[in-house]
């Protein structure tokens, strides 16, 4: 039993789960929204599990140091068949910790409501000479599962409800909501983003359905004054999100205010110039509702819950050592399981922390956490075995290869005593 560190499956450990991460962004990318996402999670601790897996098992083959000279001349055909067993394993504890984070508990509530509040101000003739926000809020709805609730405002100088919070069940009550929605003008008035978020939250207030989630999307191209302590403290009570398009702002002010409502309720602020990106905008705040994976970040009420966060970091600390203990399965090392196991979970616990506390929504730097998340994990296993000192000792056999089996007891033949004053023999 002794401690050392094999520098070459630390490379191309590291290798292997920066590959394994652009298949799991490719996968992400395409799949995310289309695919449920327990089986993508799975899938996705599956391929890391493949990347790492595949780039120890190299590394040892051309320079056993960890396992031996024995290791590669008896087991090395073993180990190829034992690396379905850690994806099968990585696939399962994926699948069974996404499981659990899903859950609603602590109070959340799924977000089946949306409540669409469009700026219809004079202002708007310029932003939107087009009115590409009708076409994107139809095409929403258009796109929206069957089981979603939503409800269309205006506001101007005053906020009017076009359409109540409907049910998009059947075909007939999603054209009802589009022809409401086709019938809007543009009208004279100012932009009163007070009176807006007022009404949107009657509506949702006054739905039967209290038991179900609800979130708002807001788009203006303006500013008016707005108390966003005292004005959004029932949104918070309800954590109910304020997701916000800012259209066309050439005005700060407008920006900050949006900003400030977006993310004191938990929502995201996106900034568009271009009208015609209305519909792909829309379609972004939509594919995230009820966003909850452990590879992206919460966009419900529990945004800030410390359920989901502890939730998420016990989660990567068993995908963490599961991979260490699926190593050393594909090693057949009983100690090299330990090392690497315990290595899981120390790297486990920071890449739960890196994901939980760095992952923000935008694409590109949550796709560079996710891939500090695994180089954590593929790093710190690889360099625990310098921690937690480890020896042969095989899971599948004990012995060694070639050793005959002993005879039964009862069928031992006692050894004749030598005779100690012969010398013949």
């Amino acid at each position: 039993m002794q401690r050392k560190i094999n520098f070459l499956l630390l490379f191309f450990s590291l290798i292997g789960g920066g590959i394994a991460f652009v298949i799991g962004e490719i996968l992400l990318g395409r799949w995310l929204g289309d695919m449920p996402s327990i089986i993508l999670a799975g899938l996705y601790f599956a391929i890391v599990a493949l990347g790492v897996g595949l780039g120890c098992l190299l590394a040892e083959m051309v320079s056993p140091r960890l396992n031996g000279a024995s290791w590669k001349q008896r087991y090395l055909g073993l180990s190829w068949r034992m690396l379905p067993v850690t994806l099968v394993l990585l696939f399962g504890v994926g699948v069974a910790t996404e499981f659990v984070y899903e859950l609603n508990f602590g109070g959340a509530k799924p977000v089946k409501d949306v409540v669409m509040v469009i700026d219809d101000s004079g202002s708007m003739m310029q932003s939107d000479p087009n009115n590409s926000r009708y076409t994107a809020a139809q095409g929403l709805v258009a796109r929206m599962d069957g089981d979603n609730q939503v409800a269309v405002l205006t506001f101007s100088d005053d906020a009017t409800v076009v359409q109540p919070l409907t049910s998009l069940a059947n075909p007939a009550d999603v054209q009802r909501v589009s022809d409401a929605i086709l019938n809007l003008q543009t009208t004279e008035g100012g932009t009163n983003i007070s009176a807006a978020l007022s009404e949107a939250l009657g509506v949702i207030n006054g739905d039967e359905t209290a038991d179900r989630g609800a979130m708002v999307i807001l788009l203006s191209d303006g500013f008016s004054e707005f108390d966003t302590a005292r004005e959004l403290q029932d949104y918070l009570d309800r954590g109910i999100a304020v997701n916000t398009i800012g259209l066309g702002l050439d005005d700060p002010s407008g920006s900050y205010l949006l900003q400030d409502i977006a993310r004191t309720t938990g929502g995201q602020y996106y900034d568009v110039t271009d009208a015609n990106r209305l519909g792909d905008v829309f379609q972004q705040i939509y594919d995230r509702l009820g966003d909850r994976t452990l590879l992206t970040e919460r966009s419900d009420e529990t945004a800030g819950s410390p359920y989901y966060a502890a939730v998420r970091i016990l989660s990567l600390m068993l995908i963490g050592a599961a991979l260490g203990v699926g190593l050393g399965i594909l090693f057949d090392n009983r100690h090299l399981a330990k090392s690497f196991g315990l290595g899981g979970i120390a790297s486990g616990l920071l890449a739960g922390l890196v994901l939980e506390f760095g992952l923000s929504g935008y694409s590109f730097l949550d796709g560079m956490i996710r891939l500090l998340a695994v180089l954590l994990l593929a790093g710190i296993i690889a360099l625990f075995t310098g921690v937690v000192p480890i020896g042969e000792g095989r899971i599948s056999r004990r012995g060694h290869k070639g050793t005959s089996s002993p005879v039964p007891a009862s069928k031992n033949i006692p050894t004749p005593r030598r005779d100690r004053s012969s010398k013949g023999f």
